[in-house]
């Protein structure tokens, strides 16, 4: 096998624009996330919450409609933009979602086939249901709710008014603050869900850098070349993007601050250095949290962002300037015979594959799951437990109290997850597909587990891949792995709604789609 002459910096071409807005709620508005927790309201600020906005859109002439497969059940073709918003939130609701969804398209004027919403999945925001108004703190629920479209709509203006040719660079490395949490009790026998030292290993931590060259800021029309006025090409940095599989629980039912837990310090360190935004995206972590998790000490979600944000700068130090890859240029005659490698520009051809862009949405069928409970048999269920713990609080047992507490709390989410499937044997679960230039990037609703990733990144180990959970929702809960289910009191296999191989169902459908591609 001949020797490698040429590597090749992972990278995409695009035109790209980012803002972000502030989103934090009031103190004293519902918060409670926590079945556990004892209190209602936040008391406090830990860090500023985020709406970011991201625009991406095809250079022209690179555009690929990708017709879809019958047996994935592809709804549209390629969007002339891709809008992905991230929110410093844990969820919504399907009621909430859709209302969110539908307003922030009519403020903005996007279809529904360009706008992609997701969650960072911070568990310290607050639960944001609008049937929580009775509750105290939960007045305020409404109103905040009402104003996120706007400032979403904000963001999005301004990113739009920044969009600029731009050239996204990739890289990766590993980090070990999350960890698998599938851990098994042995003196109790049954599973919980928290830090498995037994199954540790490091984590892929993804890092995308968007620079442009400041000659295209320099023209009023936006047509500038790729000089400045010495003639010299001249990179901005303009984003950098971190995706990476670890549940945003540092903080749990003892905190009562808002806060976007590690994510606001992870966002600090990078961009103390870079001077630019930094967009976090999280990845398949459905049985990955923090090695260091379920506290109220606002210090340790900083320690765990700060761990991630300096994984995430060793990256962005080592990668190779913008649109260059470095070849071997032939033997350096010295004390030794070296081996000199430069860093090559692109040339025409280069530029052209890295300016690819396609995109594919899919509906993929998902069996429900036998034992799922119909709401006619879950809302008495609700009921008896609302009364067991009103006679518990009256009779004085107060450690009934608090277990009670959460058990009622565990059945009306139940009741909210399967008020909104669709009719059926199967739940259309909605999934996304892009490639931009070398890079699949690809978006599902809901919670996978992370074989989702690891997965389709064993099928492409020569593509970047930037994979994103709670796209639009979480209608379909957790996508445990089929071997999950057969382990006893596992919680994300408690609360799933689809059947046991969904989860490789899906994985198999985004990974025929990347197949076609990777030529």
């Amino acid at each position: 096998m001949p020797s490698t002459a040429l590597v090749q910096s992972p990278s995409s071409r695009c035109e790209f624009g980012i803002a972000w807005t502030d989103i934090t709620p009031p103190v004293g508005m519902y918060h409670r996330m926590w079945g556990a927790a004892s209190h209602d309201r936040s008391t406090g600020i830990h860090r500023p919450l985020r709406a970011t906005a991201v625009v991406m859109r095809p250079i022209v002439g690179h555009v690929s409609n990708v017709p879809g497969q019958q047996a994935t059940g592809t709804l549209e073709t390629c969007p002339t933009k891709t809008v992905l918003v991230s929110l410093d939130h844990c969820l919504l609701r399907a009621p909430e979602m859709e209302a969110l969804l539908s307003e922030t398209c009519r403020l903005t004027g996007l279809s529904r086939s360009e706008l992609l919403i997701t969650f960072s999945h911070t568990h310290s925001a607050g639960y944001l249901s609008r049937d929580r108004a009775d509750f105290p703190g939960g007045d305020l629920i409404g109103p905040y709710l009402d104003s996120l479209p706007g400032k979403i709509a904000e963001a999005f203006r301004t990113a739009q008014a920044n969009v600029r040719p731009a050239t996204l660079t990739y890289g990766s490395t590993t980090c070990e603050m999350g960890c698998q949490r599938d851990y098994f009790d042995d003196e109790r026998g049954h599973y919980v869900c928290g830090f498995n030292p037994d199954a540790a290993e490091p984590l892929p931590l993804n890092v995308v850098r968007v620079t442009c060259r400041m000659g295209t800021l320099a023209r009023p029309d936006g047509n500038g070349d790729d000089t400045n006025k010495d003639g010299q090409e001249c990179p901005s940095y303009v984003a950098t993007i971190v995706n990476y599989p670890c549940h945003t629980t540092t903080l749990a039912w003892e905190n009562t601050l808002v806060s976007p837990d590690y994510v606001g310090a992870l966002r600090e360190v990078v961009e103390s250095e870079t001077h630019a935004p930094c967009l976090f995206l999280l990845a398949p972590c459905g049985d990955i949290g923090p090695r260091d998790g379920y506290v109220g000490d606002a210090s340790i979600a900083d320690r765990n962002g700060r761990q991630v944000g300096f994984a995430a700068l060793s990256v962005l130090a080592g990668m190779n300037p913008a649109e260059t890859d470095q070849v071997y240029v032939g033997p350096v005659y010295s004390g030794a015979t070296l081996g000199n490698w430069r860093h090559q520009p692109w040339d025409a051809s280069r530029h052209a594959s890295t300016s690819v862009a396609k995109h594919a949405a899919l509906a993929v069928p998902l069996p429900y799951l036998a034992s799922l409970p119909k709401l006619a048999e879950a809302e008495p269920v609700h009921r008896e437990l609302i009364a067991a713990e009103q006679a518990a609080r009256a009779a004085g047992r107060l450690d009934e109290v608090a277990t009670l507490r959460a058990k009622v709390e565990r059945q009306r989410r139940l009741l909210d997850r399967i008020r909104p499937l669709p009719q059926g044997e199967t739940y259309p679960c909605p999934a996304w597909a892009w490639q931009w230039g070398d890079a699949f990037w690809v978006a599902v609703e809901g919670e996978p587990y992370h074989y989702f990733q690891s997965e389709l990144l064993r099928r492409f180990p020569n593509r970047p891949l930037i994979a994103i959970t709670l796209g639009n929702g979480t209608n379909c809960s957790y996508l445990p792995t089929r071997e999950a289910y057969s382990k006893p009191q596992l919680y994300q296999p408690e609360v799933a709604l689809t059947a046991p191989g969904s989860l490789e169902t899906l994985t198999d459908a985004i990974g025929r789609q990347l197949a076609e591609w990777d030529t």
